[in-house]
């Protein structure tokens, strides 16, 4: 099965050594996104903010594989506070639909450019 390559403008440029996401048939693996604007690549300012950011850079990249959040069978939340699980709940919900995709939320000493959550997604299209 070949893969494909998917990038997009409307979700920060990879800051490393992957792709933004690899669509392989109908899955689609979506790789972590922190709370970095796509325009200026710059963190944006407090949790709130950042679990805003990460998640509309999630559904760019699953609008850009031609599906929505509504595809996510699988996230993971990374979070160097577990005291903002509630918070990553709350706004997730305004995201992603019902029924909601498999989650795991793990605590981090530290991510990339001192961000403060981290998510990863992979979605099935149908």
């Amino acid at each position: 099965m070949a893969k494909t390559i998917l990038s997009t403008a409307g979700a920060p440029s990879a800051i490393g050594t992957y792709s933004q996401a690899v669509r392989c048939g109908d899955t689609v693996y979506c790789s972590g996104q922190i709370g970095l604007d796509p325009a200026t690549m710059a963190l944006a300012d407090g949790i709130d903010a950042q679990i805003h950011r990460v998640f509309a850079n999630l559904k760019a990249l699953a609008d850009a594989a031609g599906g929505s959040l509504a595809d996510a069978v699988k996230v993971t939340i990374y979070l160097v506070d577990l005291g903002h699980f509630a918070k990553v709940n709350e706004i997730m919900a305004q995201y992603f639909p019902q029924p909601f995709p498999s989650r795991a939320a793990v605590g981090v000493a530290a991510l990339p450019r001192g961000a403060l959550v981290e998510a990863d997604a992979i979605l099935v299209l149908a």
